[in-house]
């Protein structure tokens, strides 16, 4: 059963002031401390003592992890493109940590549309991303620059 929520969107259907909300992650201690053995081994992300007693005063996510939990929240949803979430370059910035016990959320917004002149079948959206934590309080920040295919000709509206 198909429904608006399972719609993907072409560059032709996409406008500025767009959004999108993904469904939600929860992060735990243990999370937290196996991305960052396997990625991002530092103290903070690996120790609770050690946590405390850094700049972030507390054990928190590498920001790495928060961008990782952010993409797999957009490809299930929270940016429902075709053809994916193809990415051609991004800003982030994290304004605050993420801490154990975090849901995660991501609101997206369409702030450019812009058809290619030289690939008529693609353009590029860019597309501003919040991670809120359960008290909506932001965590990321990530602008993507993606490639988006336009309708086909013999496809379907909407």
């Amino acid at each position: 059963m198909s429904s608006a929520m399972d719609r993907r969107f072409y560059l032709d259907d996409l406008r500025i002031g767009q959004t999108f909300t993904s469904g939600s992650h929860v992060l735990d201690a243990a999370q937290i401390k196996r991305f960052a053995a396997e990625f991002d081994p530092q103290p903070f992300h690996l120790d609770e003592a050690a946590a405390e007693a850094s700049l972030l005063a507390g054990l928190a996510a590498s920001g790495w992890h928060t961008a990782a939990v952010t993409m797999r929240l957009l490809v299930d949803g929270g940016a429902p493109i075709v053809g994916g979430v193809v990415g051609a370059g991004v800003e982030i910035s994290w304004p605050r940590p993420t801490r154990p016990g975090d849901e995660l959320q991501v609101v997206s917004e369409v702030t450019e549309v812009t058809p290619s002149r030289s690939k008529p079948g693609r353009g590029i959206v860019v597309l501003r991303s919040e991670t809120r934590n359960q008290r909506v309080e932001v965590v990321q920040v990530l602008t993507s620059t993606l490639v988006v295919p336009r309708r086909p000709s013999d496809a379907a509206d909407g």
